[in-house]
């Protein structure tokens, strides 16, 4: 697993950015009743973890990570936002994670199988850590579905940017449409794919800032060093790219992207990890 936008401090606040700004559009109808064991796996810097605890006060987080620095942030984002929160971290590979079967009653996936290059066997071995009938949310974008005006075919070749090189990391930054069949196939039932759109014009300046600038462009200019150093792009095509990414963001600009959220059931086939 290898994160492509790096562990900087400039990438945890476009975490918290992002989470924050999308908390209602992404969270929206995800809680868990009291007593519940939720793992919420992949937590990174905490961003969604607040989130999650605040939405369900009476479940018992299980928070893990890849990420010492990540999970060391994350708690104490955590501690300052909800310090009443019942959150358990653990140090972990989500590929190897110490838990025994059938120990959780949901799972909260948001913003990792982008990350892997083997989401759909992740997705079925996570599936023997859930009790029978526990469910599974799964939250991925799609770097493809980003429409904007004005147009500008600099600003596409900027995206394609960060998608090659997710890519390259064995990631897939298009992951968003393919959820359905990936939980599918990973042999989870009841699978239900819903998209979460976010829209944003000078109608909505709380879009525009905290989503279209802090959160889709600053993820795109995350990757401005790697795409320079490995010939993507010139850097006049770069800035002119980036320069027409901010102008969606000022007066006359609208700009538009669409989110996947996922939910389903652990089937009664649950695949045993290989290795």
């Amino acid at each position: 697993m290898s994160y492509v936008h790096g562990y900087t401090d400039s990438e945890t606040r476009r975490l918290s950015e992002q989470a924050d700004t999308l908390s209602t559009l992404l969270h929206g109808g995800t809680s868990y009743p009291m007593g519940a064991r939720v793992l919420e796996v992949g937590c990174g810097v905490g961003g969604q973890t607040v989130h999650l605890v605040a939405a369900s006060p009476g479940a018992h987080i299980v928070a893990v990570d890849i990420s010492a620095d990540s999970l060391a942030r994350a708690r104490t984002r955590v501690a300052a936002s909800v310090p009443e929160a019942d959150v358990e971290w653990h140090h972990a590979d989500l590929h190897d994670l110490p838990f025994p079967d059938e120990s959780f009653d949901h799972l909260f996936v948001c913003f990792v199988l982008e990350h892997l290059g083997d989401p759909e066997r992740v997705l079925a071995d996570l599936a023997r850590l859930l009790r029978p009938g526990g469910t599974i949310t799964v939250i991925e974008g799609d770097h493809g579905s980003a429409v904007f005006h004005p147009d500008s075919a600099p600003a596409h070749v900027a995206i394609d940017c960060l998608v090659t090189l997710q890519a390259a990391a064995g990631g897939d930054a298009l992951i968003g449409r393919r959820l359905q069949p990936l939980l599918a196939g990973a042999g989870y039932t009841e699978v239900d794919v819903r998209t979460r759109t976010v829209y944003a014009d000078a109608t909505r300046p709380e879009w525009v800032d905290g989503f279209t600038r802090k959160t889709f462009i600053a993820m795109v200019e995350s990757v401005r060093g790697e795409a320079l150093a490995t010939g993507l792009i010139t850097r006049d095509d770069w800035d002119r790219g980036i320069a027409d990414l901010l102008r969606t963001a000022a007066d006359g600009g609208t700009f538009h992207y669409t989110f996947f959220r996922g939910t389903a059931v652990r089937g009664t086939a649950v695949r045993t990890p290989v290795g």
